[in-house]
């Protein structure tokens, strides 16, 4: 059984560190040789973000999510979106109530620390934008009437690539809500017949036990915040976003919004590397995952195969990366280089 760390006071880079590695440990205990999106996944939770994972069915989207969820001892909802789901099985609904001769209103399944939505790009556009308000505002309205969320609050939404049958794409809106978009992949063949020997008689996520609390989590986002961040990294962010927007590949570049999950993903990054500031390194590493679910390629883009992850990549290696980027921050050494950060 897993033990669960609670911290009163103030939470430091250690105690962070040390918590996210339980978490982090605990989740690959079902997840096996996907650190990079274990570690994503961690990193948007802390940036008080949420995750889109993408891939071709049966790779562990679900379990991923799953894992995470169950990790940290929150309250967690799962939502399965199918094509006949409507927005108030989401976000809920005011029901009379004949014997007090009043409104009384039902909550959805939004109303939770952490949500999973299932294959989420099978339900109608009308039924995603029920989630605009909560992903955005952490509060739903309903009847004129708002009802603010738990926290923290997460979505971490699974989705099929868009070729798959019977999924319908992600609105703009939506995809820019979400701060990073992960693939897992095919594990390597080590992984898979390791999973065939942890997975073959019962689900390991029937054993998985909490290693964390909300209160926890609370307090670690609480000291991400104060992860600083420097004027040079500051502009190297706005100019990577601005950089989408004048893409000859992209017809739809990168919003303001990208450019706040950007930074605070990378003081997550910070935060997970025992660092009290970030680096041109850590908005280099999550500049693909934050920002290329949120592009659109023009048509000759792709007619020529041109994805948006290749050009965001390209925009990386083209800007100029700043030199001293570390700042003065309190109890950081006065030139802190150019260190790397973990991969994703």
């Amino acid at each position: 059984m897993g033990q669960v760390t609670t911290y009163d006071e103030h939470v430091s880079l250690g105690e962070l560190t040390t918590t996210a590695d339980d978490v982090r440990r605990s989740v690959e205990s079902v997840i096996e040789g996907k650190p990079e999106a274990v570690r994503l996944s961690l990193t948007v939770l802390l940036a008080e973000g949420h995750l889109l994972i993408e891939d071709v069915p049966g790779v562990g989207k679900t379990m991923l999510a799953k894992a995470l969820a169950r990790s940290i001892d929150c309250t967690v909802r799962r939502i399965q979106f199918t094509p006949d789901l409507l927005p108030s099985d989401i976000t809920g609904v005011s029901v009379y109530d004949q014997q007090r001769q009043d409104f009384e209103f039902k909550p959805g399944a939004i109303f939770a620390q952490i949500v999973l939505g299932d294959e989420i790009n099978r339900a109608s556009p009308k039924t995603q934008s029920a989630l605009l308000e909560s992903m955005e505002e952490r509060q739903v309205t309903i009847d004129g009437q708002t009802y603010p969320l738990p926290d923290p609050f997460m979505v971490v939404a699974t989705q099929n690539p868009v070729e798959m049958e019977g999924t319908y794409p992600l609105p703009e809106a939506q995809r820019d809500r979400f701060m990073a978009r992960v693939s897992i992949g095919y594990p390597s063949p080590a992984a898979e017949l390791e999973m065939l020997d942890v997975h073959g008689g019962a689900s390991p996520l029937d054993d998985l036990q909490p290693v964390a609390h909300a209160h926890d989590i609370v307090k670690l986002v609480e000291a991400v915040r104060g992860v600083h961040v420097s004027d040079p990294v500051r502009r190297y962010a706005v100019e990577l976003v601005s950089a989408t927007r004048t893409h000859p590949d992209l017809r739809l570049g990168a919003s303001p919004r990208a450019t706040l999950h950007l930074l605070r993903a990378a003081r997550a990054a910070a935060a997970l590397s025992s660092r009290e500031f970030a680096l041109p390194d850590d908005v280099q590493a999550l500049a693909v995952h934050v920002l290329a679910h949120r592009l659109l390629p023009t048509a000759q883009a792709q007619l020529n195969r041109r994805t948006p992850e290749q050009v965001v990549a390209e925009i990386v290696q083209r800007t100029p990366v700043p030199t001293g980027a570390g700042p003065a921050a309190p109890g950081a050494p006065p030139d802190h280089g150019r260190q790397q950060p973990r991969g994703y």
